[in-house]
């Protein structure tokens, strides 16, 4: 279930060079961790010690994509003197809550093309050094059996993935299912389990999609308004208005979440096994994430302005500027892709919600002969033990 982001993402993205940059992840705890251990070695820890709590030394946090403004939450973790290690694609430095140093150094991983842009959880599976990763619910449910996870943290509230079509050619179309009744193809990346799930419930016709979306605008544009494809709420509907030359004007969108596939995106993960020896640490580390989330949505500029400058020194092809952070911040708050849930807590996850997901998908991945482990529940995937109640926005 990986995902190509930003529609113009070089070509070169795919080439050999990515052999070198999964080859050369394993290296990257020791890279940056030398480094940001020494910038934090005469800071005095404050209110929150996470050494004392059993953390790791160096918390790593696998992502799904390259750095940018819905990651936000974790680079606001990231306290001064941060290391950018271009050659892994990692940002690390002393972890701060709150403008205080917690004993302890933080690495946020880059994933997509920095991990030949397999699962985040077949990369926890595969490098134990990885603290925590990005799993959707949907994939958590996929991968329980060989490779269970359970999620500890929720960052979004509502996914931020799209269906997005050209507002001129479709003027009465307001949602995925509006634009079923047409004749425009959706694109998307094969596999995918919302489509199955939009196709099998018949919001989607199955002759009107196509798997073979690539991540960038040339079929869109080509389409002249025709067709519909994937996207992101947080990233395309910017891009495609405002830098892309061949297009320049908005597109309509509706969220897979509002077509009624509400999973949990992203959410921060552990390896269930893990979860044991992990609880006194995520005890403390938890609502320290809780916080930071607060606390980069109420005043991101100075933390965008190191996700720009991890973008610019990766020099991976992955074109992402300043127009575009903005946007994307205020588009998860504007959208409530970012909030409380039904309560006033940030990060929470609701245990109803996950048994949907549970029950859409479980007969998907059975077709498709990657049954879930037996047996599964809400409380297998996800837990809500490690999250402070008071924190919220």
């Amino acid at each position: 279930m990986h995902r190509t982001r930003h529609p113009r993402l070089r070509a070169a993205i795919a080439s050999g060079a990515l052999v070198a940059s999964v080859a050369a992840l394993s290296g990257c705890a020791s890279s940056s961790t030398a480094t940001s251990s020494t910038a934090a070695a005469d800071l005095e820890i404050g209110a929150v010690d996470l050494a004392a709590a059993g953390c790791p030394a160096n918390v790593v946090i696998q992502t799904d994509w390259n750095p940018e403004a819905e990651q936000g939450n974790l680079y606001q973790l990231i306290g001064p003197d941060a290391v950018i290690d271009a050659q892994n694609k990692a940002v690390s430095g002393p972890l701060f809550a709150s403008g205080e140093y917690t004993g302890v150094n933080v690495e946020v991983r880059s994933g997509g093309p920095a991990i030949g842009f397999q699962t985040v959880t077949s990369q926890q599976y595969t490098d134990p050094d990885i603290t925590l990763g990005y799993a959707n619910t949907d994939e958590a449910v996929q991968l329980s059996d060989e490779m269970p996870t359970t999620a500890v943290f929720a960052p979004f509230e509502v996914g931020p993935q799209i269906i997005m079509w050209d507002p001129e050619t479709y003027p009465d179309v307001e949602t995925i299912a509006d634009l079923g009744k047409t004749d425009a193809v959706v694109r998307y990346f094969g596999g995918a389990a919302y489509m199955e799930y939009l196709m099998g419930s018949g919001v989607l016709p199955a002759d009107h999609v196509d798997g073979s979306y690539d991540g960038t605008p040339a079929s869109f544009i080509a389409a002249n308004g025709a067709d519909a494809q994937q996207g992101f709420a947080t990233v395309e509907p910017f891009v495609y208005e405002n830098e892309i030359a061949d297009w320049e004007k908005p597109v309509a969108f509706e969220l897979i979440h509002d077509a009624g596939y509400p999973i949990y995106a992203s959410a921060l993960s552990v390896r269930s096994g893990d979860l044991e020896e992990l609880s006194p640490c995520l005890t403390e580390l938890v609502p320290v994430i809780q916080q930071a989330t607060v606390d980069y949505y109420a005043d991101p500029a100075v933390t965008n302005e190191l996700i720009l400058e991890a973008v610019e020194e990766f020099d991976n092809g992955w074109v992402y500027t300043p127009g575009v952070a903005e946007y994307s911040v205020k588009a998860q708050v504007d959208l409530g892709l970012v909030g409380n849930g039904s309560d006033d807590t940030v990060g929470n996850f609701d245990l109803d919600r996950v048994q949907e997901i549970i029950d859409i998908t479980t007969p998907l991945f059975e077709e498709q002969g990657t049954p879930p482990a037996s047996g599964l529940t809400p409380e297998t995937i996800t837990t809500n033990e490690f999250i402070d109640p008071a924190i919220g926005f």
